[in-house]
């Protein structure tokens, strides 16, 4: 089993819409999957509740009991389990950097979240974790090419010392429109180009965990 922390401490970057989306990515794979919410807002929780149809199985917890959850899932052959982090306490999204394989730092391409991204990847260096920077809500390309905040952010983030990754989130309404229903953006659009967005993200972290197809840990079988 492999474990995911999606960590922000910068209110707003949409963690949780990443999340959501990464984890019923998995799940409508055919992998079997678990979301940890130990955000006390409880944010991913609600969006999953919204489900009509089933989704991944979800652990509403504190981050005291990570160990546990985490242990009790490989015992039970979870292929990934998912942590929901909240922006504070640090002493529970070191808990969460603590129990993953990779972290995934999400940052919206402004000053204020650039800065909280520096300061949460000091913090997972420290940790000796593997982490990655995911770029949310970012601008649309103008005549294909990406505006100057944009290059100017992904500049700034390269001094943080974690890799970015090679694709990010752009500024859509499907990713709201989709999570209050509970659903990824492919169950509400299939078509949709943010669809594209996560599935390449997704094939990029399934990657760097080394995960076959199915989930499960390559370097296993």
């Amino acid at each position: 089993m492999k474990t995911l922390a999606v960590i922000s401490r910068k209110g707003g970057a949409g963690k949780t819409t990443l999340s959501i989306n990464l984890i019923l990515s998995a799940y409508q794979a055919g992998w079997k999957t678990l979301l940890a919410d130990i955000d006390p807002q409880r944010s991913a929780s609600d969006a999953l509740r919204a489900r009509a149809e089933p989704g991944p199985a979800l652990a509403e917890i504190t981050a005291g009991k990570l160990f546990h959850t985490r242990s009790q899932a490989a015992h039970d052959a979870y292929d990934v389990m998912l942590i929901d982090t909240p922006a504070a306490p640090d002493a529970d999204v070191v808990l969460a950097v603590n129990s993953a394989d990779l972290c995934l730092l999400v940052c919206r391409p402004t000053f204020l979240d650039i800065a909280s991204a520096a300061r949460s990847a000091e913090m997972i260096r420290r940790l000796g974790k593997a982490g990655l920077i995911v770029l949310n809500q970012a601008p649309s390309k103008r005549g294909g090419l990406e505006p100057a905040s944009m290059r100017q952010a992904i500049e700034a983030l390269r001094f943080c010392g974690l890799p970015i990754a090679p694709v990010g989130l752009r500024s859509r309404t499907i990713y709201q429109q989709a999570i209050a229903r509970g659903l990824s953006v492919g169950e509400w659009d299939a078509q949709a180009p943010a669809v594209q967005e996560i599935d390449r993200l997704w094939s990029h972290l399934a990657a760097l965990l080394a995960l076959d197809d199915r989930g499960r840990d390559a370097r296993a079988v």
